[in-house]
């Protein structure tokens, strides 16, 4: 007969079971480390670094932490998975410096760029829609049925339409013929196209990815990224993304919190451009007044962000608060965003890039 102890030990057990976990899948370069790959000799120098020379992009450890942590707290499991363009052979040395900096991730994916290159492929060295697609595709059986995606990636190359095309496959918004002539128009090898077609076959449909958070890396105008819908949030800095992430309810203010102190410690951030990166956010839509006041007013309290004096908010007139609330009305959309036009956003996306 079990003790009551044991009884009790077993009830995480058992809140971990009846609650699918969290799935949290960041792209590697220039979303968690400051990857440099815009020259072929940057290109090369990659794999000779050392862990300790790889720099991470700053708030993205306290970030990651916090998630496991606060997932933990809720009785539910969070599950940290990495996908990058870059090869397999510096695969020792990103976990290196993953376990430097206290972060175990649950899986992780490289390109096979040697292989491209024995086949003579070359133009798919470069080439990351086609690859990162059918990776996400690849693992999702591995995942439990009902378990939510958050994705990370950046504002370089494709993670936009990449995530999203992603998402609505495993919604079933996107038919076989549809998806063949989008990937056509991006210049997906062929192979990768029927492989694509063939994983998504396979897709028991659901509506699975919550947010796809873009770091701004290239500090590309978040009204780019409009045709995307709310469910792809740009971000120029972490704690912006942190944010967010507490108004979903992945994480607690004293985890924002320790975001926003390692903006301060690592990035010269001031607690003013804080504040201002908090209003940003919130101005453009992607985070509710009374998320943003409770971040604001714990984050103030800690002494992070500057007080806001009595004077300067009864000088806020009616009006402008009024003019405030409608302005953000256009950008709060609905969560059952329009359908994407991917042949459209494909080609208007690649003019810019």
């Amino acid at each position: 007969m079990r003790t009551l102890r044991q009884r009790r030990g077993d009830a995480p057990a058992r809140r971990h079971a009846e609650t699918p976990p969290v799935i949290f899948r960041w792209d590697l370069d220039k979303t968690y480390l400051r990857s440099e790959f815009e020259r072929w000799r940057d290109l090369v120098r990659i794999p000779f670094e050392k862990p300790e020379d790889k720099v991470t992009v700053p708030g993205v450890v306290p970030l990651i932490q916090g998630l496991r942590e606060v997932a933990g707290q809720a009785g539910r499991e969070a599950r940290i998975y990495f996908i990058s363009a870059s090869p397999p052979q510096i695969a020792k040395a990103i976990k290196a410096k993953l376990a430097l900096d206290g972060i175990t991730p649950d899986g992780m994916v490289f390109k096979n760029q040697l292989q491209h290159i024995v086949r003579g492929k070359l133009r798919n060295l470069r080439e990351q829609v086609g690859f990162k697609l059918t990776e996400l595709l690849k693992s999702r059986p591995d995942m439990p049925p009902h378990a939510h995606e958050v994705l990370f990636g950046d504002d370089w190359e494709s993670d936009p339409i990449i995530y999203s095309l992603f998402a609505d496959i495993l919604a079933g918004r996107i038919q076989p013929p549809v998806l063949d002539e989008i990937l056509r128009a991006i210049g997906v090898d062929s192979g990768l196209i029927e492989q694509t077609r063939t994983l998504a076959a396979a897709i028991e449909p659901d509506d699975l990815v919550r947010r796809i958070y873009i770091n701004l890396e290239r500090r590309t105008p978040p009204t780019s990224f409009r045709h995307f819908g709310a469910r792809v949030v740009p971000t120029f800095n972490y704690f912006q993304t942190a944010a967010c992430l507490f108004e979903d309810g992945y994480l607690t203010l004293p985890a924002v919190a320790r975001v926003a102190e390692s903006l301060i410690a690592e990035s010269r951030y001031t607690g003013a451009r804080l504040a201002n990166s908090l209003a940003d956010i919130a101005r453009r839509g992607h985070l509710f007044e009374p998320s943003e006041i409770a971040v604001r007013e714990y984050l103030a309290a800690r002494g992070v962000l500057p007080v806001r004096s009595r004077g300067r908010a009864r000088a806020r007139s009616l009006w402008q608060r009024v003019r405030g609330w409608f302005r953000r009305q256009p950008a709060t959309m609905p969560a059952a965003d329009p359908a994407i036009n991917y042949l459209e956003l494909v080609a208007t996306w690649r003019t810019g890039r």
